[in-house]
């Protein structure tokens, strides 16, 4: 009997499981940007030097050699009129990412990428680059080890290239040295963008949080915006204590019934609210060949004339039989298109023009995306 009622208990939490995974609502902190919260790009010109013979050749990238020289000059070392040809050394760009409310001594990480015709970055040293950002004052300050995000490897007679070796990663590689100057906590109003707008995902933001802080706390502007006043929030000390508030309420979010495409790659992604009228679908090929064979004809032993090549051509076209029509009811479910569709026994690259035939023909309903 307790094996029994084990057994049902068990049932029971699987299919609530599973029942809770599907229908699961998700944080807002997952669905909103918050007004004010956000990073700054960085960027950067510098050298990387303590390449293996892989850096970049001076004659073709003639700005190495002026930051090189400038570096140089910089450090004491007159290298004016000199002429040197290193090939351990690399221009770069350094890009990186300031977080929000990042704070003087932090660190961030950097990406780094040749520009000129270095082969590889593959155990070089960025030297100290100052990273910059769109008001061209500077934030944070690079320098460290790349870990190159491809290897190559080359021989008297061929080369060979596995990744992007001439980019790579520096992990903690900048330091913050300037903070931005932002006063989040003198904030009264506070707005969530939403990353899909949705006027219906509006609404239950605004809904979940006027039942979390109190009614007219919070206020839907438009589909992609929910406005929230610090005032009306209740006793809360500041902006950040708001934040923490309604950032983990969930919300069961809605979406516009979308199908994407991608043509390079032949992946096809279709949305849950993807619905399609009745239709019948067939599919076929058609198929041409052309063999040529041609045929060398010579004279007769001891007669004149000589060799000549006759053509002949085969050509024909061959209608393969296909699946025949397969018919596709009104209000079709995201899971009876797919099962309709591996039904038909068409590759990927066919189920794409399919689907796009369907939706020429008024019976998909849905957003169409090709990339």
């Amino acid at each position: 009997m307790i094996t029994q009622v084990v057994r049902w208990f068990l049932l029971f939490v699987l299919i609530f499981t599973a029942n809770s995974a599907y229908t699961a609502p998700i944080r807002i902190k997952d669905l909103v940007e918050f007004d004010g919260v956000r990073g700054n790009d960085l960027i950067g010109y510098g050298l990387v030097v303590g390449l293996n013979g892989t850096g970049d050749g001076l004659r073709n990238a003639p700005f190495t050699e002026e930051i090189l020289t400038s570096m140089l000059e910089r450090l004491g070392v007159n290298v004016t009129g000199e002429q040197f040809r290193p090939k351990n050394v690399a221009a770069v760009f350094v890009t990186a990412s300031l977080p929000p409310f990042a704070r003087a001594g932090g660190q961030i990480d950097v990406t780094v990428s040749a520009i000129g015709d270095a082969k590889s970055l593959l155990g070089g040293t960025l030297v100290m680059t100052p990273l910059a950002a769109a008001d061209g004052d500077i934030y944070a300050v690079a320098q460290g080890t790349i870990i190159a995000g491809g290897v190559s490897a080359e021989g008297e007679a061929g080369r060979v290239v596995q990744g992007v070796p001439t980019a790579g990663v520096i992990p903690a590689g900048a330091r913050v040295e300037r903070e931005v100057e932002f006063n989040f906590g003198s904030m009264t109003e506070i707005r969530l963008a939403l990353r899909s707008p949705d006027f219906t995902t509006a609404r239950r933001i605004e809904e979940v949080i006027n039942a979390g802080l109190g009614r007219g706390a919070a206020r839907m502007l438009d589909a992609g915006t929910v406005e929230i006043s610090v005032a009306s929030s209740g006793r809360v000390a500041s902006p950040a204590h708001l934040i923490s508030r309604i950032e983990n309420l969930t919300v069961a979010p809605e979406a516009r019934a979308r199908v994407v495409i991608d043509q390079a790659s032949g992946t096809i992604v279709l949305g849950d609210d993807v619905r399609i009228s009745r239709v019948a679908v067939s599919q076929g090929n058609l198929t041409l060949r052309i063999d040529e064979t041609p045929v060398v004809v010579q004279p007769n032993p001891f007669a004149p004339g000589q060799s000549v090549t006759v053509p002949r051509t085969d050509a024909r076209i061959e209608d393969e039989p296909g699946v025949g029509l397969a018919e596709i009811p009104a209000g079709t479910s995201l899971s009876e298109v797919v099962s309709g569709l591996n039904a038909l026994g068409v590759a990927p690259r066919d189920m794409i023009d399919i689907l796009k035939t369907i939706k020429a023909a008024g019976a998909l309903h849905a957003e169409f995306i090709v990339q």
